[in-house]
């Protein structure tokens, strides 16, 4: 049983996992709605929330931590200095998810993840 367990493994080893979640996290902050499956949504916003968290400080420190997850310089660039702003006075809720569709192949549940 999996009760009170912390996290999704999404079948995938744990550097797997992180390298998902970062790409994941890489491509939201690009366009800033992207469609994935609901389980690696639900996953992606406890992640990208806890960045953008640490993000809104707006100084060296920020992108020293930000980039340490994510490590793309552009990326890193647009949410501290663009995106982490408009959520100062915000604590948290920065992300939202809307079930769409089932995909055909699998029958997986999808879903889009956009910024609020």
């Amino acid at each position: 049983m999996r009760h009170k367990h912390g996290y999704r493994k999404l079948g995938r080893t744990s550097s797997h996992r992180k390298a998902l979640l970062k790409n994941l996290s890489i491509a939201l902050i690009a366009s800033g709605k992207i469609e994935t499956t609901l389980p690696k949504a639900k996953e992606l916003q406890s992640y990208f929330e806890k960045l953008l968290t640490k993000a809104r400080t707006n100084d060296s420190m920020a992108h020293r931590l930000v980039f340490s997850h994510l490590q793309h310089k552009e990326s890193v660039k647009k949410l501290v200095k663009e995106i982490a702003p408009k959520y100062v006075g915000k604590n948290g809720g920065y992300t939202r998810i809307i079930k769409t569709r089932v995909r055909t192949g699998d029958a997986a549940p999808m879903a889009f993840i956009e910024l609020v």
